[in-house]
C-alpha cells in the first residue's frame, strides 16, 4: 500500500432521512482510522464541493431515486448528502492511480471516500464497488483533473456548482426538442431562478428564431423577479401569484422544479387539456412535496437525466454516442459559462466557506429556501 500523510480532520455530515432538518456530523466511515483499504481500493481526500438545490433535491428524492444508496451511512434513518465536488487520491492500492491524483466527480458531504476503482484510464475512473453497481453510471465515473494545469479556486468553483446543473439543462431541452416540445407554444418553468430552471431556459433560447421554438416562461416567487428577469433567457417572467395572467389557450408544456404540489395543481388546472406534457425535475420547494394523482391534465412525469444520457450515448443512428454527447454539452457549456461568468453582471458570485457550521449553515438555508439565487456556495470541511 502506498500513502501520502492524512488530514487529521474525520467527519460526513448526515440527514435524518425524514425529517430534512435533522442534522449531525460523525466521523467520516472512510477515513484511515475507520477503513483500511483493501486490494483495488483507494481512499480520496475530499478537498472542496458544491452545495446547490440539486442537493437539496437529493435529499428530498434520496429514497425514492436511491441517492442515499451510493454512500451508505451504516444506519438506515439517516442519509449521506451526495455533492459534487474535488478530491485527491490519499491513498492507494490501485494499480495506475497515483498518489496526490486530483479528481472530480461525485462525492460524499464528508472528508474521505473509499472507491473500488475499476477502469482507470488516461481520463479517469469508475467506482466498481458493489453497492454502486446498480445506480445510474453517470455518478460512478471519476475524472482526473490535469496536473499540469495550476488550481484554480474560480474555474473549480463554477465547474462544481454549475455544471452537474447544466448537465441537467442540457438533457432537459435536448428531451423536450427530441419530443418536438409535444406540440406546446410554450414552456412554463417554475422555480425560474434556480440554477438548474435558468440553464434549461438558456438552451431553450438558443433556438430562439428556429422553427417550432416555443416561448419560455419563468414562474418565480415575487423577490426573485428582477433577477430572474436579468438573466436575459426568458422571455416572460411571472411571479407565482401572477399564473391566471397566461393565456390558458396557449398549448404549454410544464417543467417542474419546484416540486410544489399546490403549484403543479393550479399550473394543470389553469391549462387542463391545453397542457401537453407535465415534467418534474426537482423539488427545491421539498416541504410541499405532494401527490400527483387526479390533475387535471396529463399525469407529472418524472425527467431521469441518466435514462437521456444513456439513450444519446447509444450509437447512431439509435444515439449520437459518447463522444458527440459530450462534444455538444462542452460547445452548450461553454456558451452557458460566458453568459453567466461576468462580474459586471453580477449573476453569479462563488462564496467559499470552510467548516462543519459553514456547510450546516449553507445546508439549512438551501432548505429553508433562503439561499441568494446569486451566489454559489463551495464548501471545505479541512480548510484548502
Amino acid at each position: 500500500m502506498t500513502a501520502i500523510s492524512a488530514t487529521t480532520t474525520s467527519e460526513r455530515f448526515f440527514i435524518q432521512r425524514d425529517t430534512l432538518g435533522n442534522t449531525r456530523f460523525s466521523a467520516d466511515p472512510d477515513a484511515p482510522a475507520q477503513r483500511p483499504l483493501l486490494e483495488g481500493q483507494a481512499r480520496l481526500a475530499v478537498e472542496h464541493f458544491a452545495l446547490t438545490a440539486n442537493n437539496i433535491t437529493y435529499a428530498s428524492f434520496g429514497q425514492s431515486m436511491k441517492y442515499w444508496q451510493f454512500f451508505p451511512a451504516g444506519d438506515e434513518a439517516w442519509g449521506c448528502l451526495p455533492v459534487w465536488g474535488y478530491a485527491s487520491v490519499l491513498e492507494s492500492r490501485v494499480d495506475g492511480l497515483a498518489l496526490g491524483q486530483r479528481v472530480y466527480g461525485y462525492l460524499p458531504a464528508g472528508t474521505h471516500l473509499v472507491v473500488q476503482a475499476s477502469k482507470v484510464s488516461a481520463r479517469g475512473f469508475v467506482d466498481a464497488a458493489a453497492h454502486r453497481e446498480e445506480l445510474a453510471a453517470v455518478y460512478n465515473q471519476y475524472s482526473f483533473v490535469d496536473a499540469a494545469e495550476p488550481q484554480d479556486r474560480h474555474a473549480e468553483g463554477l465547474q462544481a456548482v454549475l455544471r452537474p446543473l447544466f448537465t441537467t439543462s442540457f438533457l432537459i431541452d435536448d428531451f423536450l426538442d427530441d419530443n418536438h416540445f409535444f406540440g406546446a407554444e410554450q414552456v412554463v418553468l417554475s422555480s425560474a431562478s434556480s440554477k438548474t430552471a435558468y440553464g434549461t431556459a438558456f438552451c431553450l433560447a438558443q433556438r430562439r428564431g428556429s422553427a417550432g421554438a416555443p416561448q419560455v416562461v419563468g414562474l418565480t416567487s415575487a423577490a426573485n423577479r428582477a433577477f430572474t428577469q436579468s438573466l436575459g433567457c426568458y422571455d416572460l417572467v411571472l411571479s407565482y401569484d401572477e399564473l391566471p395572467n397566461l393565456d390558458a389557450a396557449t398549448v404549454a408544456v410544464y417543467v417542474d422544479f419546484a416540486g410544489s404540489a399546490a403549484l403543479r395543481r393550479q399550473v394543470h388546472e389553469h391549462f387542463g387539456e391545453r397542457l401537453a406534457y407535465s415534467s418534474s425535475i426537482g423539488g427545491t420547494h421539498w416541504q410541499a412535496l405532494g401527490s400527483a394523482s387526479r390533475l387535471p391534465g396529463p399525469r407529472p412525469t418524472l425527467f431521469f437525466a441518466p435514462a437521456q444520457i444513456a439513450k444519446r450515448s447509444a450509437p447512431p443512428p439509435e444515439g449520437w454516442g459518447a463522444a458527440e454527447l459530450q462534444r455538444r454539452l462542452a460547445v452548450a457549456w461553454r456558451a452557458f459559462i460566458g453568459a453567466v461568468d461576468k462580474p459586471e453582471a453580477g449573476l453569479l458570485n462563488i462564496i467559499w466557506r470552510v467548516g462543519a457550521p459553514a456547510l450546516d449553515a449553507g445546508y439549512q438555508a438551501l432548505l429553508a429556501g433562503r439561499a441568494d439565487a446569486r451566489e454559489g456556495l463551495m464548501v471545505s470541511l479541512v480548510g484548502r
